[in-house]
């Protein structure tokens, strides 16, 4: 199936909603687009700093503890998180064949509200579910997958991404499910190399994870053309 990308040049879709498909596919346009999303990675580990102080809060006083423990989770909350919904954003862009950009990364600010209400939702609720026998967790991961491409990519509030991942994930539940299981041999084998292993999967499950939604959504684009 062709298609056009935001760039006006046309590409082709050579790849289905399964787990292997889009591990396949994005290895492929991981290795096009290694400097730009290594970059980004980059940017996000260096971002990610302030946030270790959490780790060393119980070395300090009690104040001064206190007030780091605050600092970093108003930092993680209010500039972390949206940087790192930044990444599926940059991965969705490389796995539909879009000219990827490293400035791309600040994409979430310009929804800026939705992403951080989605991010602090999105955790709440899976791990609510996973207080409850851990099954509900899972399956809630799973249904709101596509949360962080909906409200950066298409600009949904944070209610109509929870809504439209939902309805977009139904029938692709267990292919969702095994990205996230292929995942951890993955790392693992990540960590095996240290730092250089842990970057390339990490970029490797972003674009597989990217590589799904997009596929979900050309298949979705395709059964309406055939409707029509």
């Amino acid at each position: 199936m062709n298609e056009v990308n935001s760039t006006g040049e046309t590409t082709t879709a050579q790849f289905e909603p399964t787990a292997g498909s889009c591990y396949g596919h994005g290895w492929g346009v991981l290795w096009k687009n290694f400097l730009e999303l290594l970059l980004v990675s980059i940017i996000l580990l260096v971002a990610a700093i302030p946030a270790t102080w959490l780790s060393i809060a119980d070395e300090m006083g009690h104040y001064e503890g206190f007030l780091l423990i605050f600092f970093a989770f108003i930092y993680s909350i209010m500039v972390l998180a949206p940087l790192e919904y930044g990444l599926p954003y940059v991965a969705l862009k490389a796995a539909r064949g879009d000219k990827v950009e490293v400035k791309d990364i600040l994409e979430p600010y310009k929804n800026y509200l939705n992403v951080v209400l989605a991010n602090l939702l999105v955790d709440f609720t899976i791990l609510v579910g996973l207080f409850f026998f851990i099954a509900p967790g899972i399956y809630f991961a799973v249904k709101l997958a596509f949360v962080p491409f909906l409200v950066v990519d298409r600009k949904l509030d944070v209610i109509e991404a929870f809504k439209e991942s939902w309805r977009m994930t139904g029938g692709y539940g267990f292919e969702i499910f095994l990205i996230g299981l292929i995942a951890i041999p993955i790392y693992i084998g990540g960590l095996l190399l240290l730092g250089v292993g842990v970057i390339l999967s990490t970029l490797w499950v972003s674009v597989a994870a990217a590589s799904m939604y997009h596929a979900v959504v050309l298949r979705q684009k395709r059964k309406e053309m055939d409707a029509g």
